[in-house]
């Protein structure tokens, strides 16, 4: 039963294209937590007469849809207030990046589902990751084509769950080939055109490593002790040596290999002072480190260990690159290698003893 001094909840489902699986997949779990005894309904559902997505549909309540007149033509919409009216646990609502049709309430269909959240009922929705805004840029200079219809990030942000539906770009176009997805003649132009290959391969990407920042985020929101990483965050560690910029190309090479952030460490002691030489050395990292896309950051601490210990707790770094110890002998026995201290001052962060020649560029 749902009460109005309550939100409702969120759920997207999110793919990288049309085609993908997203509408059966809301259908199939509103059709199991019917089974469970939840009150399910739907407030708008669009098949695009595909048979599968409309026998998914075949025993759901469906909301009937307004109607409107614009320009002596009749348009359907989702009538949301007969939804509200109708007060189900979740409402199933597709195509959440809609432009609703002049003489609407709202200009865009998750402005209507923010209302119905707002009145206490869940809703399972529907977008791909095209329509985000921030991505509009991005997905135009991929695919050539300039997404109209657009939700703001703040929609996904806010979303309680959100479910990737992911199938292989191979697997997609098998599913365009066998009029799955659009009408036969529509088929080989949607080919040459959005459904390339190398286009559905960027968009699977982003969807993927959008929602992994999205949990990632979350989860730092929540300060949850026990979280992991779900990028990769790489911490070069740095010094007034020459083979320094050696490492830093290493973890480059590195974060590149992994999709992952880079970040550049520099301790200098408090009782240390650098020479014009030793300054114009790291002013050259910071620059190569910036010229990588990754952040440079500086500490003055006189126990470096320490100092990259808490570096990397503050950026929850996952993987270390350090050179090769230049202590004596006897300075190592007696008070321990950066290498060793770092070991047992960290946890769950691999450490890289880089070898490295001796004069660095």
């Amino acid at each position: 039963m749902n009460t109005l001094s309550r939100r409702g909840k969120h759920k997207i489902f999110i793919g990288m294209s049309p085609g993908v699986g997203k509408t059966v997949k809301m259908l199939e779990e509103a059709r199991g937590l019917k089974q469970e005894g939840v009150d399910v309904v739907i407030g708008l559902l669009e098949t695009h007469n595909r048979e599968e997505t409309a026998q998914k549909a075949i025993g759901l309540e469906q909301v009937p849809r307004q109607q409107l007149l614009v320009s002596g033509v009749v348009l359907t919409e989702m009538d949301t207030a007969a939804v509200m009216a109708r007060q189900p646990q979740l409402a199933l609502i597709d195509e959440l990046a809609h432009t609703n049709v002049p003489g609407s309430k709202y200009e865009k269909r998750y402005q209507d589902v923010e209302e119905i959240l707002a009145a206490g009922i869940d809703v399972f929705s529907t977008v791909n990751i095209q329509h985000l805004e921030s991505l509009n840029d991005l997905v135009a200079r991929i695919t050539g084509v300039v997404v109209r219809e657009r939700i703001p990030d703040r929609v996904l942000e806010q979303a309680d769950e959100i479910v990737v539906v992911d199938v292989t770009p191979e697997t997609l176009e098998e599913r365009l080939k066998d009029g799955k997805i659009y009408a036969p003649e529509k088929i080989d132009q949607a080919l040459q055109n959005f459904f390339q290959r190398r286009n559905l391969i960027a968009l699977r990407e982003l969807a993927l490593r959008e929602i992994a920042d999205n949990v990632e985020e979350k989860e730092i929101e929540s300060e949850n002790a026990s979280f992991c990483n779900i990028h990769e965050r790489i911490l070069v560690c740095i010094s007034t040596y020459p083979n320094s910029i050696q490492l830093l190309r290493r973890g480059a090479r590195i974060a590149g290999y992994m999709h992952g952030l880079l970040y550049c460490l520099f301790v200098n002691a408090p009782d240390r002072f650098l020479t014009k030489a030793e300054t114009l050395h790291i002013e050259t990292c910071e620059q190569i480190c910036q010229e990588f896309g990754g952040q440079f950051i500086r500490v003055t601490e006189p126990d470096r260990a320490k100092a990259i210990a808490q570096v990397a707790q503050e950026y929850r770094i996952t993987q270390i690159v350090i050179g090769e110890s230049r202590r004596s002998y006897w300075s190592t026995l007696i008070r321990g290698s950066l290498t060793q201290r770092l070991l047992k001052s960290l946890r769950n962060i691999d450490v890289h003893i880089i070898a490295t020649e001796p004069r660095g560029n």
